[in-house]
């Protein structure tokens, strides 16, 4: 390859490609194992990928061989192929097998198997009584299946009971009101309407609520089978109907749900037993292995100038998996709450609680030194002042070979790519100082080479003076993250040296940061006059560095924290100095008279299990529900006088909130669809065809909006038709053989279990299941008892009838659910989904309406919409909008489809935005009050900032009209680019003319700068949501404009 490159071939942009590499002077290393300081070239590692040549090298290579073996090798026969097909078939299906994912399905099956054995062991069945619904225990360990942790299923248990017990309660209470009307009152028909609407409609719309208000999954299915206990009682037995006391269903449910869930949770803890705890752990060593990764990409992507560097597949694939792992790390984390209880290491939950926040804090830092990188990279496609040279064409010029501090050959790039990237990275040898060198003198000499005409020129002198002491840190913090947080057989991997090693390296880190940073202002060329819009451009790149470096440290400080808490859970697990304390069996310590402290940052807060960011706000700060709360009560003492249809219709917005008015529509659609039971006409008609399971499916059926509905409601249904037909072949191939059925549903289990665990369609799988359940196990049921009552076929069981009918019930069910869900009430996902993405802009601009840096100085809004600390509450509005757009893909309109791409777009899009906000927000809640110091500098440029901060918001209420109106933007909509590089002019000046007679230093910029660059990606976003808008809406016409 070198005789082509040095041969007459090469073209003049590959050979102008190759210039002397740009040299940092050497920086001190400390090796965080030992702690000692060393002064050598290094790396984080090997570089993510290989170089394009020797891509294209293997490629030819593998091409040629694949060719020589097509003209030399014979072609295999048809038994061969199918040989070899059948080998990875069975090799893929091993491996599966053997998968965490693999044992959780065959444990599902084996569950199930022994659950049914309630219905086929004589003995067993003879426990739960004569009463038909022994298959209700099979049921109970398909819904609460084995494949979790051991604190799932401890928190499945839970759960379980408290069901049973609300079951219980809405029954016996049913029971004694028709007994009081029915017996003592001698008004049983009154009886029957209080219990209807009462127990049975209000009961189930209390179900409802709860289910949707919680929406987890383990309360869903909860739910679930609460409201089959209820159903049952309230509508089949006829205790209630008969005005008498009864308790036989009760105890067999009690008894049916205890021995499902002892089935379940005994092959759970003793078949491939799975803790959580040990999962957590694997999961913070994933964390911590991703975020050196990304802390090294990112780094070598930003000292390069190389934007590649995170476009490349292996940045791609470490940021998804930090993304997935983070989801089961919280996950885990809740999980293991329940296993350290159990355990009484509630001061060990504690602690990893604390270690899981920490990682979330270095996520964000992560998150910033992205978002300076990729300033970096937008200002570096910006051209340079006509006639200057291109970085190209000077000390920019990257080099061919492909180190991890080199970029790939100009040639293999676009002209626009190759213009913005600046040269490889390498320390100088050991030689005279720095100042000394003819590089630091070329920075007071003329020339067209070295002066200042660009933002590639004005970062050239960032990162020769700020790259050694960055690279050095960031060595450092990748070393330190590759050891920790658990060594290889399970303890804690902290070295003694780490803090001493980390401490040395931040203030190493501090003193060549700030030494760096006087030199390079010091230099002549940057203190000479200059255009505003350079003057701008040198400000928006020392945004870029500072906060680059300012995230540095960040992240360098909170893994202290990290190491501190480590060090605790270290002697937490080895020494346990309070050992087992079981302080949450201690109930009497919840109601002593004194009230208890709070802790904002107490891990066992459920927000921080939830991901809610809220307890990151300082205990000074009140959070957004107290501070409405407070504005609330006063505006009511300081207000007028209100009218009484007003003051009552204020006391009745309880009622207009949706989850309430969801609630009302279920418990009406619940009363009425059980109203035939409590009728002695239409009673027969609702038991024959088996009206408890269609007023079942409705409340499975039922939800929020009309598209979530529809997908629940064909799920279940299509997995009731697909549970019938394998109930009839069951049956049929087996003639009533209780092994063969046995064996049957183990096959049932096993596939329905891959459809649950493996490929997570739940409600599909649950409901063929059941659908299996309730024909196949009920016709089993049916052939061994003793009394003969012809319902069905009795002891020769009709199981064609008996699938018809639960099919019949099922689909009535979800017909009436759909018709309750569009009819009473009806919300479109649609229409939610963009009147929340409104309000959503709209919160947002009124956030800057306000400059968010005046809480600095002013303290806090007197509206709690218009506080940055709301941003909080956005993001948890986000995920909702989330749901509402996956559910409004499933709905039907006439006007066609949903964009759901589009709106995916818009959603990413205002994420970013969210994730700007909490980056500004984390630098305001550091300290909420500012400094003296900063102080000068927000007045010195409180004009342009709310200047700023007014466009903004401007820009945020057009995107929220269009999107509430469906109506087209206005093409001549402002832009914030020039209210940018104002404000960053005015900083340039501040520093230039104010900073030695104010005595501020460069830390005292540090909110500037995230000002700065969270503006501009405000910008950025703004900009792409509203050519999103366009093409949804299109631009304004003159059609759009008549006046009819």
């Amino acid at each position: 390859m070198s005789s082509n490159i040095n041969g007459g071939n090469v073209s003049p942009i590959l050979r102008q490609s190759f210039q002397p590499k740009r040299q940092l002077r050497q920086a001190t290393l400390i090796l965080p194992k030992t702690g000692q300081r060393v002064k050598r070239s290094v790396t984080f590692g090997p570089a993510p990928g290989l170089g394009s040549a020797d891509v294209d090298e293997s490629v030819e290579g593998q091409s040629e061989s694949m060719q020589s073996s097509r003209h030399h090798d014979p072609q295999p026969g048809i038994f061969s192929r199918l040989s070899d097909a059948t080998k990875n078939r069975v090799k893929h299906a091993w491996t599966f097998a053997n998968s965490k994912t693999g044992r959780g399905v065959l444990k599902c099956s084996i569950a199930y198997l022994v659950g049914s054995m309630a219905t086929f062991v004589p003995a067993i069945a003879g426990i739960l009584g004569k009463q038909d619904g022994k298959h209700m225990v099979a049921t109970i360990t398909v819904y609460f299946h084995p494949a979790r942790s051991k604190g799932s299923m401890i928190e499945a248990m839970i759960c379980a009971v408290l069901a049973f017990v609300y079951a219980v309660f809405i029954s016996f209470s049913s029971m004694g009101v028709s007994i009081l009307f029915g017996r003592t009152l001698d008004m049983l028909v009154l009886g029957h309407i209080v219990v209807l609407i009462v127990f049975c409609g209000g009961g189930l719309g209390f179900v409802g609520w709860i289910k949707q208000r919680l929406g987890q999954p383990l309360v869903n299915i909860s739910c679930s089978l609460t409201s089959l206990a209820i159903i049952t009682v309230l509508t089949k037995e006829g205790a209630v109907q008969a005005a008498e006391f009864s308790d036989d269903k009760v105890t067999q449910v009690m008894i049916m749900i205890l021995m499902g869930v002892f089935a379940t949770t005994a092959v759970s803890f003793i078949i491939w037993p799975v803790s959580a705890r040990e999962e957590l752990r694997v999961d913070l060593i994933q964390v911590t292995d991703s975020f050196g990764d990304l802390l090294a990409m990112i780094t070598r992507g930003f000292l390069t100038g190389s934007e590649e560097e995170l476009q490349q597949q292996s940045f791609r694939d470490a940021s998804d998996k930090y993304k997935k792992v983070f989801t089961s790390l919280t996950k885990n984390l809740k999980e293991a709450k329940y296993e350290h209880y159990f355990l009484g290491a509630e001061k060990e939950y504690q602690l990893e609680a604390k270690l899981v926040n920490c990682m979330q804090r270095l996520a964000q830092n992560i998150g910033g030194l992205r978002s300076a990188a990729t300033t970096q990279f937008l200002l570096l496609a910006q051209p340079g002042v006509s006639g200057s040279a291109t970085p190209a064409s000077t000390i920019y010029a990257p080099t061919r070979k492909f180190g991890y501090f080199t970029s790939t050959p100009s040639s293999l790039m676009s002209p626009s790519e190759d213009h913005g990237v600046l040269a490889a990275i390498d320390e100088t040898p050991e030689g005279p100082p720095f100042e000394d060198s003819p590089l630091a003198h070329s920075f007071s000499e003329g020339g067209s080479v070295h002066s200042v005409t660009s933002p590639s020129d004005i970062f050239a002198r960032f990162i020769i003076q700020l790259g050694p002491s960055i690279k050095s840190l960031a060595v450092t913090l990748r070393k330190l993250l590759d050891e920790l947080p658990y060594a290889p057989d399970g303890s804690i991997a902290v070295n003694a040296h780490f803090r001493t090693s980390l401490d040395d390296a931040i203030e190493l880190y501090r003193s060549s940061r700030e030494e760096a940073l006087s030199q390079l202002y010091k230099t002549k060329e940057l203190t000479q006059p200059r255009p505003v819009e350079l003057e701008a451009d040198f400000e928006e790149v020392a945004a870029s560095c500072g906060y680059f470096s300012f995230s540095l440290l960040d992240f360098a400080n909170e893994m202290r924290a990290y190491l501190e808490i480590l060090d605790d859970l270290k002697l937490e697990i080895e020494e346990r100095p309070d050992g087992k304390t079981w302080d949450w069996l201690k109930v009497w310590h919840g109601v002593r008279g004194s009230k208890p402290e709070q802790h904002h940052d107490d891990p066992e807060r459920d927000s921080l299990i939830a991901q809610n960011e809220e307890n990151e706000i300082p205990g000074d700060v009140p959070s957004p529900a107290e501070r409405k709360a407070a504005i609330e009560v006063q505006s009511a003492r300081e207000g007028p006088k209100w009218s009484s249809s007003y003051r009552l219709w204020r006391a009745l917005s309880v009622f207009r909130r949706d989850d309430v008015k969801f609630a009302i529509k279920v418990g009406i659609g619940a009363a009425l669809y059980a109203l035939p039971s409590f009728l002695s006409a239409s009673r027969p008609f609702y038991q024959h065809w088996r009206g408890e399971w269609g007023l079942l499916s409705y409340m499975l059926v039922c939800a929020m909006t009309i598209g979530a509905s529809n997908t629940t409601g064909f799920a279940r249904f299509f997995g009731t038709c697909i549970g019938a037909v394998c109930a009839i072949v069951s049956w049929i191939t087996s003639r009533g053989n209780a092994v063969l059925l046995a064996f049957f549903g183990w096959i049932m289990a096993l596939w329905t279990a891959y459809i649950i665990v493996a490929q997570g369609k739940g409600p599909m799988g649950r409901f063929i299941m059941l659908t299996y359940n309730l024909s196949a196990l009920y016709a089993y049921s049916l052939s061994v008892q003793e009394v003969d009552d012809d319902d069905e076929g009795g002891v020769t069981p009709i199981i064609t009838e008996i699938a018809l009918h639960r099919v019949v019930a099922v689909l009535s069910g979800c017909l009436w659910g759909l018709i309750v869900t569009r009819l009473v009430w009806p919300i479109s996902a649609r229409e939610k989904f963009k009147d929340g993405l409104s309000i959503l802009w709209l919160r947002m601009g009124l956030v800057w309406k306000r400059d968010p840096l005046a809480m600095l100085t002013e303290g806090e809004s007197p509206n709690a919409y218009m506080d940055l600390g709301e941003e909080f509450e956005l993001h948890r509005f986000l995920l909702r909008l989330e749901n509402l757009r996956s559910s409004a893909a499933s709905e039907v309109d006439l006007r066609g489809p949903f964009p759901n791409a589009a709106y995916s777009r818009i959603l990413n899009s205002t994420g970013a935005m969210l994730d700007a906000f909490h980056a500004m927000n984390v630098m305001i809640m550091k300290n909420p009050k500012a400094t003296k110091a900063e102080a000068e500098i927000l007045e010195y440029t409180l004009r342009e900032r709310t200047y700023l901060s007014t466009r903004i918001s401007h820009l945020f209420q057009v995107l929220a009209s269009s999107m509430k109106l469906e109506y087209p933007l206005n093409e001549a909509l402002p832009n914030t680019d020039n209210a940018r590089e104002r404000l960053l002019a005015k900083i340039f000046r501040f520093r230039k003319e104010k900073k030695d007679a104010t005595g501020v230093t460069d830390q005292d910029f540090e909110l500037l700068y995230a000002y700065a660059l969270v503006t501009g990606q405000l910008s950025k976003e703004i900009t792409d949501v509203g050519k999103e808008i366009e093409k949804l809406f299109g631009v304004l016409n003159e059609e759009l404009l008549q006046l009819q």
